[in-house]
């Protein structure tokens, strides 16, 4: 009988662990949704696809800090994605979550990185897109399929869209 009340202490603070994290999860939504605009539609017209990779979606987190996850109307959610570069943005389409547009005037940097929000790697295996939504700047962080396409995206965002 001693064992089964031990058990059941255990059991019921991971239940509280658990419930802390979803409390904290819903403060930091609420909280950055005040913050943080929508993030944009894919345009119905959005154009030609002149380069496309297949990978994870990551995170989205505030520029400059990597463990600041966005986690408002879905932007915190990891997913398989397929990120679309247009002439008019990039097209983050995310299964299981909401996609999202990340125009090519919003864009003011791309790199080659080695961590973002939950993800830390060895090499320069993930691609961060560094753009202004509203009043906010943001890191996008994408690890793609085939790291091979990563100096076409680079080169493609800084040739027009200024970014450094």
């Amino acid at each position: 009988m001693e064992r089964f009340w031990l058990v059941l202490a255990i059991f019921a603070f991971f239940l509280l662990c658990v419930w802390g994290m979803y409390v904290g999860w819903r403060r930091k939504s609420r909280s950055q949704s005040a913050q943080v605009p929508p993030f944009p539609a894919i345009p119905e017209d959005a154009g030609e696809v002149l380069l496309e990779s297949t990978g994870v979606y990551l995170a989205t987190t505030t520029a400059g800090n990597w463990q600041d996850r966005i986690v408002t109307r879905g932007a915190g959610l990891r997913t398989g994605a397929v990120w679309r570069l247009h002439d008019g943005g990039v097209a983050v389409e995310r299964g299981g979550a909401p996609d999202f547009w990340i125009p090519r005037d919003a864009v003011t940097g791309i790199r080659r990185d080695t961590k973002i929000a939950g993800k830390v790697m060895g090499t320069d295996a993930l691609l961060v897109i560094t753009w202004r939504l509203g009043g906010a700047d943001l890191d996008t962080g994408f690890r793609g399929d085939d790291l091979d396409d990563y100096p076409q995206w680079i080169e493609q965002l800084k040739i027009k869209g200024g970014a450094q």
